[in-house]
């Protein structure tokens, strides 16, 4: 695996799943943020292999983050996160340019399965 996954969650609890998930799977996992500015900012930093990006974050949300990492890199890959009925919000993620999306409570063997296609 080259260059890592960055999490950006805006609840430390969710990254903290993400990551344990992505840890025990083999994945490395090489930066966190808690909102969209902050994704944006460390994906230009970290220029990681997939982002893994909750929707609904404050000060800016996923789905514009998408567009702004989308903007610095075109090929980016992006797997949102969104909890039950948000689907109108995945259908624009992935509009915008999101590879993929998994639900929140998260499944370990949803994540990795989502994880590896978007890889592959």
């Amino acid at each position: 695996m080259a260059k890592g996954i960055l999490i950006v969650d805006d609840a430390s609890f969710m990254r903290m799943m993400i990551k344990d998930i992505l840890v025990k799977n083999g994945f490395e996992v090489i930066g966190e943020a808690e909102n969209g500015v902050k994704a944006v900012e460390k994906y230009k930093e970290l220029q990681p292999e997939l982002v893994i990006m909750d929707i609904t974050m404050p000060e800016m949300d996923g789905i514009q983050a998408v567009r702004e990492i989308k903007n610095i890199n075109q090929d980016a890959k992006i797997i949102m996160c969104s909890a039950m009925g948000q689907q109108s919000m995945v259908i624009e993620a992935i509009q915008a340019g999101a590879k993929d999306f998994i639900v929140k409570p998260f499944q370990a063997d949803r994540v990795i399965e989502s994880v590896k296609k978007v890889l592959s």
